[in-house]
């Protein structure tokens, strides 16, 4: 978890230095990131689906670190699913839950949404890559150069995550469409409607 909160204390300098430059653009990211295993989640909002239970989460605290996605949750389905072959969802971490990696999610409130801003994850070892292959029904891929090398044991363990770069632009110029901050081609229709709600496209 602390490379989480070295990432999200990136966020908060990142946040700062918009500021410096544009003071009309107030901070709103909070002073910490709240963590909590999806298994909590379940256990607070029962009678939620998963996706409404990172909304409720992610409303309150506004930043969240979302621990344990892939595996079987008490209510018998995933938080969200996650395929078997890269991040670990199935080993016990130090708080006695299943799972070694998870989703940053950011409130979003120009779109008043949570935004997942990051799928991070520990790599499976040699025995969580045999067990999860096993559990999703597809061992033939123990054949495939990856996992015959990692199963091996030829392999670093490594953690990794990828930041959604435009979200994360989006969020921290506070902007309400993705092509304020990204270029790409738009239908002539979305311009012209983005353009009455004074929304520039790229």
């Amino acid at each position: 978890m602390a490379t989480v909160r070295e990432i999200y204390a990136a966020l908060k300098e990142t946040e700062a230095i918009i500021y410096e430059r544009f003071p009309h653009i107030i901070p709103r990211l909070p002073e910490d990131i709240h963590i909590v295993h999806s298994q909590q989640l379940v256990d607070m909002y029962p009678d939620l689906t998963a996706k409404e239970r990172e909304r409720e989460i992610t409303r309150k605290y506004r930043a969240v670190f979302i621990v344990g996605i892939g595996a079987p949750l008490s209510d018998g389905q995933p938080h969200d699913n996650r395929a078997p072959d890269y991040d670990d969802w199935i080993t016990v971490n130090s708080d006695g839950y299943r799972g070694l990696n998870g989703d940053i999610m950011l409130w979003n409130d120009v779109l008043d949404i949570p935004f997942e801003l990051s799928s991070m994850g520990i790599r499976v070892s040699a025995e969580s890559l045999a067990e999860q292959l096993r559990l999703r029904g597809c061992e033939e891929r123990r054949q495939l150069m990856f996992h015959r090398s990692l199963l091996a044991g030829e392999l670093p363990y490594s953690i990794g995550g990828g930041i959604g770069q435009s979200r994360l632009c989006m969020l921290l110029l506070q902007k309400a469409h993705i092509g304020e901050v990204q270029a790409s081609i738009w239908p002539e229709e979305q311009i012209a409607e983005c353009l009455k709600h004074n929304i520039y496209l790229m």
